[in-house]
């Protein structure tokens, strides 16, 4: 869910924009179940979608790269890893403490996300969407590994295209 929610993060960047307001960060925060402190304030908007660039720079790093911005960004927030259990989870590991502020919770999860990625050599599991016109983030999760655009919009655009060149050549 971590890596869920740092792709979808990031491609809120991609035009167009779409983390806009403190509602906007609201949602996002729902969405994919972060718990803890939430100021609802520009300021925390401001800190999450400052955290986006380099959060796609971790996401589409080669093994090598991915692990030092993964160690850098323990270590500049003072991750320690605890068990911790909440509804709806089971124990689970939390490195930050719930008050953190939710742009340092964001980093730090994504982070530990990315060790198990790391570890199991699955980078190829990330990658950028094959849409000509667009540069968002694809996690690919499937089985076969056949994702290749970051949106059904991306992918709705590109068959559409496909269609079209089709019945052009006929």
């Amino acid at each position: 869910m971590s890596l869920q929610a740092a792709v979808a993060l990031v491609n809120t960047h991609e035009p167009p924009e779409t983390l806009e307001t403190v509602a906007d960060l609201t949602a996002f925060f729902e969405a994919f179940g972060y718990t803890g402190r939430h100021d609802r304030t520009l300021a925390e908007l401001e800190d999450v979608r400052t955290l986006r660039p380099r959060l796609r720079e971790l996401l589409t790093a080669d093994r090598d790269a991915a692990v030092e911005i993964v160690n850098d960004l323990l270590a500049e927030h003072h991750a320690l890893p605890r068990l911790v259990r909440h509804a709806p989870l089971d124990w689970h590991i939390h490195a930050v403490p719930d008050d953190a502020p939710l742009a340092t919770r964001v980093a730090v999860e994504t982070a530990m996300a990315m060790i198990d990625v790391i570890r199991d050599d699955e980078l190829s599991r990330l990658g950028i969407c094959a849409d000509d016109d667009c540069d968002g983030i694809v996690l690919d999760l499937s089985r076969n590994r056949s994702r290749r655009f970051c949106s059904v919009t991306c992918g709705n655009r590109n068959a559409v295209a496909a269609y079209r060149a089709r019945q052009a050549a006929d």
